[in-house]
């Protein structure tokens, strides 16, 4: 595995393989790696073939973060990273740092950014305003340096994905953006490089998002009528509070291709969540 940190090198490894038409696939993260983006390895890896390069970078994007939020207690452990990707298969780890992806930015020359005004509305937007302008610039900036063919990201982070993939859409870029599906714990928690701050009683109450998310499917299908969203978010959000480190930042039942709000939680609708379990913040989402 080759470990690539300076945008020069990337972009010059990125222009021999599309030369030789050499598939690249590719793993953006933010590090800290789990089960959940080994598996998005494996699809770049599935989707690329063997003649084909995995790439997967490793970058904790300041520009998706407030001043107020865990940018800097956001975990890190590189070398653990490195083996990760190496035991997975993975060609090239692509590792940057500020000063490679924002070099103008300290001095507040940079004023560039790449801005989604549809589906990065509501939601994660409610309370991160300007996470997904973060996202959509720093996704186009990788795309940009590693070229792809194929993207892989976790369904997880539904509406970035979607956001994603309408950023391709609309700027013609020219990457298959592949969506994998969410990799759970045994009792149901979604991984997330962010379990590793809570603590082990925040950890048993964190299930509660799994817990809320099976709730409302089993309430859906029981149910021979549509049911008021408000009146079934109450009742998830009730269920989640009642462990006592747990507070419901958002519930949501909305359409999945447009993301739009829906008054009534049905078959085919998908639902969103998001809290905090301490002074960690979880989101879950699933197709009801």
């Amino acid at each position: 595995m080759r470990i690539v940190t300076s945008v020069a090198a990337m972009q010059r490894l990125a222009l021999k393989w599309n030369q030789r038409r050499t598939p690249i696939g590719f793993v953006p993260t933010m590090g800290y790696l789990h089960a959940g983006h080994i598996s998005l390895v494996g699809k770049a890896r599935q989707s690329v073939g063997k003649r084909g390069v995995v790439v997967v970078s490793i970058y904790v994007n300041p520009t998706q973060f407030a001043p107020t939020e865990d940018f800097a207690s956001y975990p890190r452990d590189l070398p653990r990273d490195e083996k990760l990707c190496r035991d997975a298969g993975v060609d090239v780890l692509f590792v940057p740092d500020d000063r490679q992806m924002y070099p103008a930015r300290k001095s507040a020359l940079f004023s560039t950014y790449v801005v989604e005004e549809c589906l990065s509305r509501g939601m994660e937007s409610a309370s991160r305003p300007t996470h997904f302008r973060g996202v959509t610039t720093v996704v186009a900036k990788l795309f940009n340096i590693v070229r792809p063919d194929v993207a892989v990201f976790g369904a997880k982070d539904f509406q970035q994905a979607a956001v994603v993939k309408r950023m391709v859409r609309d700027l013609n870029l020219p990457v298959k953006v592949v969506v994998a599906p969410t990799v759970r714990e045994a009792d149901g928690l979604a991984l997330s490089s962010r379990n590793k701050l809570l603590s082990a009683s925040e950890r048993a109450q964190a299930v509660a998002l799994w817990q809320a998310i099976r709730q409302a499917r089993q309430t859906v299908l029981a149910s021979r009528k549509p049911i008021p969203a408000s009146r079934l978010k109450c009742a998830l959000k009730w269920l989640i509070e009642t462990r006592p480190a747990a507070r419901v930042d958002y519930i949501e039942f909305f359409n999945p291709e447009t993301l739009q709000p829906v008054a009534e939680a049905r078959r085919g609708a998908h639902m969103a969540l998001a809290a905090w379990v301490g002074k960690t913040r979880l989101i879950d989402n699933a197709r009801l």
